[in-house]
């Protein structure tokens, strides 16, 4: 989680339906035992909905006894997800995937450094129903501003 540590700002977005504005810290905390990422993304006016902000907070853990680490994030909208986190052996990429679990989606968050101070984000749902089809619901690109 190293790579990940710093003040990060999302870039591009503005179009209907996509964010207007975003970002994300990542820091340790802790003594470094639980790394915590805060993020947010705005939204502008639709026709269909007002303009909106999304807030949400992820709390890493070590695993224990040799199992990986874990994630586990909060929203917002109420959700709670908990993730299983693993990193390419270059350091390049590093992912968090939920368990499936029979009636509800999975989702898969993805970061990909581009370069040290810029990754591209992924974040994508399976369906209940079919558990490794995952579809991309929101790809983003952002850069480090500072370094914690």
């Amino acid at each position: 989680m190293q790579a990940l540590v710093g003040d990060w700002v999302g870039e591009g977005g503005g179009q209907p339906g996509q964010a207007s504005a975003g970002g994300f810290s990542f820091a340790p905390d802790l003594q470094g035992a639980a790394p915590v990422r805060r993020n947010f993304a705005e939204y502008p006016a639709s026709k269909d909905r007002p303009a909106f902000r999304h807030d949400d907070l992820t709390i890493v853990s070590r695993g224990t006894h040799g199992s990986p680490q874990r994630a586990t994030y909060f929203d917002s909208e109420g959700h709670v997800i908990e993730y299983t986190v693993s990193a390419s052996p270059d350091g390049s990429r590093i992912e968090w995937v939920s368990a499936p679990e029979a009636g509800r989606p999975r989702f898969r968050s993805t970061y990909i450094f581009t370069s040290p101070g810029a990754l591209k984000l992924r974040f994508e749902i399976a369906p209940p129903d079919q558990p490794e089809k995952f579809s991309l619901y929101i790809e983003a690109s952002a850069h480090r501003v500072s370094k914690k």
